[in-house]
């Protein structure tokens, strides 16, 4: 069988927007992640940002900002404490133009929608309200929200990955020791002499409970979404042996986050050494890590929290934690605020944060960026 040749010619060879005839459309040398760029000369976008929300969201409303502006021009009113007007009159002249808007916290009635002819679009992000709703879908309004908390799923991931990694080598614990003057720098065994698995020079962990390295531990995670999913990951690449339940998650959830699949939640529990519930609650969820399931953990096993603490049966995990059956890092309580003598805190077997897994300035902007990237771009 003979070979047939192809020769191409010198402008078959260059880029097509290279090519002679082609038509040249400007590149723009640095090529970043995002949204799309496009131009629009009228100023029909329109951001209402009320304090409130920034009280929240603190980075989100000028992110937003900036990402339509890429657009083109953007009216965007921010309202400073106290002023509490409403959505029509924060508008005012530009009202009329409206096409899509983002209202932000600032108050929308009826008379406000009637003051937005041209509206196509909008997001609210608190809701506009049962009655403003229905009036935007009888004018075929198309309204966006946040479609799933994958915003924050990062920044709530790594969270629970430095919990982990804190409570397996008592991180807060030593910090605390040197701020308070009782450092372990020169510890040595008591007399000099040292025994087999006992703690030695420069040894802090604490091997009543899961130490060490996450490196060959046994991490067991109820959820494979937005955040199961990422700290599964995160363990498999340092090297755990990790597993996951969640009924609802498609298969490939699991390959990606290097886990194996548990189809039982009673099996996942049986031999972990760290356990990880991370899925929302919700009315299917609450109570879902059980008594029994919190009582057949194996003792010394380390329970992370960082979605809700309700999706466990807390009274059973405090009764282990106190009675050093377990250890616990946790970011999110069945009591919030913690009371400062909770006797959790302050605990050698536990490490705690106050609720704050998922704020940071990137979930701000991450969940900018979700919003922004439902509305119809600017062509």
């Amino acid at each position: 069988m003979g070979f047939r040749r192809f020769f191409l010619s010198p402008d078959a060879l260059r880029r097509p927007d290279q090519r002679v005839g082609a038509c040249r459309r400007p590149v723009d040398p640095i090529r970043r992640p995002g949204p799309r760029i496009y131009r629009k000369e009228q100023m029909d976008s329109f951001i209402a940002v009320h304090s409130a929300f920034d009280g929240n969201w603190p980075w989100a409303a000028d992110h937003f900002h900036t990402l339509w502006q890429r657009q083109g021009e953007v009216g965007f009113r921010r309202l400073a404490h106290g002023d509490d007007r409403r959505l029509g009159e924060v508008a005012g002249e530009q009202a009329a133009s409206v096409r899509r808007l983002a209202c932000l916290g600032v108050r929308v009635t009826l008379e406000c929608l009637e003051a937005l002819p041209a509206l196509r679009e909008a997001t609210f992000p608190h809701g506009p309200g049962p009655d403003c709703e229905a009036a935007l879908a009888a004018r075929g309004v198309v309204l966006y929200g946040p479609l799933s908390g994958g915003f924050w799923g990062q920044s709530v991931a790594e969270c629970g990955l430095a919990l982990t990694l804190c409570a397996l080598r008592r991180i807060p614990q030593l910090h605390t020791g040197i701020a308070t003057g009782t450092p372990d720098w020169d510890w040595r065994p008591p007399g000099g002499i040292g025994a087999p698995g006992q703690r030695g020079v420069q040894y802090s962990d604490d091997s009543a409970f899961a130490d060490g390295t996450l490196a060959g531990k046994r991490v067991r995670v109820v959820g494979a979404g937005n955040i199961g999913s990422r700290y599964a990951a995160f363990a498999s690449a340092l090297g755990a042996d990790v597993a996951a339940w969640d009924p609802f998650a498609a298969e490939p959830a699991f390959h990606r986050a290097g886990s194996r699949r548990e189809h039982h939640l009673a099996c996942l529990v049986e031999d972990a050494e760290v356990l990880a519930p991370m899925v929302p609650l919700t009315d299917s969820t609450r109570g879902l890590v059980t008594a029994d399931l919190i009582g057949a953990l194996p003792g010394g096993c380390l329970v992370v929290l960082v979605t809700r603490a309700g999706i466990c049966d807390m009274a059973a995990l405090r009764r282990r934690v106190l009675a050093d059956e377990l250890s616990l890092a946790a970011d999110v309580f069945d009591i919030e605020p913690l009371p400062p003598d909770d006797p959790l805190v302050g605990r050698h077997n536990v490490v705690h944060t106050p609720h704050i897994a998922g704020r940071t300035a990137d979930a701000n902007r991450s969940w900018a960026e979700h919003l922004a990237d439902q509305f119809e771009p600017r062509s």
